[in-house]
């Protein structure tokens, strides 16, 4: 039998706190999963500095790309046999796309990095586009296993990453507005969080989800389901990922990180405190295997060597960070933005440097981004065979498509609000500070 079809002589399961059992039939999954890029995976937190919000939230890349992959399996495991293609252009399920999709689901997140997003944003890389690096480069170990498929396989299941692949179905498998990806996110993170409202009927969608004219849809009678899912990633949003903390946890790992390139850029001296690792991304001169020497680990190793360091923002900036001590925050609109420039200047005029002290972000989502040029939306089998959108027979959906939810924060020093005890040299800066803010956000003094 040929690799791509090559069964495990007993099926390999792992247990799994959501999904109860991951099952692996394939010798070609297994081999992927024992590679050192995607054990790699277990180093590196799904959320984050969420972790340092909601303790419960250790989970990694590993546990989830496990998931997505488990979710993929059930879906081809209902269209394989309940709408399998019987002629060629009949927009059913081809089952030579199972092992594609599979090995997408599983290398989706591949080339997530330590403390990702904040890690691209100061540095540049791009988790996609290093996935599919990953999955073409003939130096790594996932590369050499689906090139035992075939030598164009690892094109194959990159095109799926980048939505090119010429199967509609298995793009939006992987990825869409509905797909195996965010279903298990939301849900891991929920369980591992500790929140109800992520939850949602996964069974029930599987159930109903289906192939139909080249696309996935879902059946009318699950309608219901489909609205508890986005509502559940509507409170996800709100209540977990744009967390005030999570976010100000952020700002500080991205401040730090700031000032570390601008110290250790040009960095000749040898000692503990120098970042090796790092230093291919700090002089912006990296390659693929640099990249993956990165976890969580090693950059938190190199923070709890900076918190000795001679230099004072950058040991007080990971001292924040390993001893969760997070910067404070306030909501602000177009109203009150135009303060922004003096509450920078009180900071300064407090000793911190507000290049690194004080920061700006919002957080803003669509529930159901319904009607965005190229944006496949979720669509509803009606009992003439006619497809219609989610958002236009669904109240619920309806009252939230296409709105915009979160807001506008400016972060600094907790100090400003709480400063020391016995220390009164700022308190006029504080004084004046405090006259600024007003439940929590921006207000005209």
């Amino acid at each position: 039998m040929d690799y791509a079809h090559q069964q495990l002589k007993r099926e390999k399961v792992f247990r799994d706190p959501v999904h109860n059992y991951v099952y692996v039939n394939y010798q070609v999954i297994l081999d992927l999963i024992n590679t050192t890029e995607f054990q790699r995976l277990r180093r590196v937190h799904q959320l984050g500095t969420t972790s340092l919000i909601f303790h419960g939230a250790e989970h990694s890349r590993f546990g989830h790309s496990l998931g997505v992959y488990e979710i993929a399996r059930r879906i081809v495991e209902s269209f394989e046999k309940n709408f399998p293609s019987t002629t060629k252009g009949d927009g059913l399920w081809d089952s030579s796309q199972d092992l594609v999709v599979l090995c997408a689901a599983l290398l989706h997140d591949i080339g997530h990095g330590a403390y990702s997003h904040t890690f691209e944003h100061i540095f540049g890389t791009n988790h996609e586009q290093i996935t599919q690096e990953i999955i073409t480069s003939d130096k790594t170990e996932i590369n050499q296993v689906l090139r035992r498929v075939s030598p164009d396989f690892p094109q194959e299941v990159a095109s799926v990453i980048n939505k090119t692949y010429p199967n509609r179905q298995v793009v939006e498998m992987i990825s869409s507005q509905l797909d195996a990806d965010r279903m298990d996110y939301l849900l891991r993170d929920a369980y591992n969080t500790g929140v109800k409202y992520g939850t949602f009927d996964l069974a029930r969608i599987l159930e109903v989800m289906r192939p139909y004219k080249g696309h996935i849809c879902f059946e009318m009678s699950g309608m219901h389901a489909v609205e508890d899912y986005i509502v559940s990633r509507f409170q996800m949003y709100q209540q977990v990922y744009f967390h005030p903390v999570s976010r100000a946890m952020e700002v500080v790992l991205n401040r730090l990180l700031s000032r570390a390139t601008y110290i250790f850029s040009d960095h000749t001296q040898n000692g503990p405190s120098t970042p090796y690792m790092l230093l291919p991304f700090l002089r912006g001169d990296f390659d693929l295997d640099d990249y993956l020497q990165l976890d969580d680990g090693v950059l938190n190793t190199y923070f709890i060597h900076w918190k000795r360091y001679p230099d004072d923002i950058l040991s007080n900036l990971a001292t924040r960070f390993i001893d969760r001590k997070p910067f404070k925050s306030v909501r602000f609109d177009q109203s009150t933005k135009r303060q922004l420039p003096q509450l920078r200047k009180i900071i300064e005029q407090s000793g911190f440097n507000p290049k690194y002290y004080t920061a700006t972000d919002n957080s803003f989502d669509l529930p159901y981004d319904a009607y965005r040029p190229g944006k496949k939306q979720i669509e509803l089998l009606q009992d003439d065979g006619s497809l219609v959108d989610l958002s236009t027979v669904s109240p619920i959906v309806s009252a939230i498509s296409d709105k915009q939810t979160g807001d506008n924060r400016f972060f600094f020093p907790r100090e400003v609000l709480q400063p020391q005890e016995n220390v009164d040299l700022f308190e006029p800066e504080y004084d004046e500070f405090k006259r600024h803010i007003r439940n929590g956000k921006l207000t005209n003094p």
